[in-house]
């Protein structure tokens, strides 16, 4: 009997996988945060295959209150937003290691506070290094706090430079836009687009 469900050995196909098809990259707004017990950053950013747009962005300032108000304030203030903005992601820093074990049990909480309140509304969440967010928005994954404020300012067309919180909270929402499925494709398409409609209107 044959092994094979062909007449002969020399007509039997293997079966292949089939092809992998690029994921095209489609629109979505993030909500970026920047958790902290006395300061929570966020900005919201527009991102499609033409690339990213900034929304919103702000400070949620909790500082002079006790630390059970602060929890509840900055779970009431992410509430708003996703009310306000119905992001579709969210994009939040991940913990690094605190020298104060009680300053990072802190922050911890603060955090958990804004991502049980980010989540309700039904977005799906996602967290990112910190030399991942730098790397994504500065190429250089151990850049200064000014240089990745910088790089936001000139990423997203701002007027000016926001408060320092902001800037991260857009920093770290700008890094799911690069691992955003299908956005590096779409991302080069553009960039090709550009050059030819450059090299078009030099020879004219």
């Amino acid at each position: 009997m044959s092994r094979y469900p062909s007449s002969a050995w020399r007509s039997f196909k293997p079966v292949t996988s089939a092809p992998v098809r690029a994921v095209p990259a489609r629109a979505c707004r993030v909500l970026g945060l920047d958790p902290g017990s006395q300061r929570t950053g966020f900005g919201v950013v527009d991102c499609d295959a033409a690339g990213v747009r900034h929304v919103a962005s702000g400070c949620i300032n909790v500082t002079g209150e006790e630390f059970i108000l602060r929890l509840r304030r900055i779970f009431d203030a992410v509430q708003q937003l996703v009310a306000e903005h119905r992001p579709g992601e969210v994009a939040i820093e991940r913990v690094f290691v605190h020298k104060n074990p009680d300053s990072a049990l802190k922050l911890g909480q603060a955090r958990g506070a804004a991502l049980c309140a980010a989540v309700g509304g039904g977005a799906s969440m996602h967290e990112y290094a910190p030399r991942a967010i730098k790397l994504a928005v500065t190429g250089y994954g151990a850049a200064e706090k000014p240089q990745v404020a910088q790089m936001v300012v000139t990423l997203l067309n701002l007027e000016r430079r926001p408060a320092a919180d902001a800037a991260d909270a857009l920093a770290v929402a700008r890094a799911r836009q690069e691992a955003r499925p299908g956005w590096a494709k779409a991302f080069r398409q553009r960039k090709r687009k550009r050059r030819s409609k450059g090299k078009a209107t030099g020879n004219t």
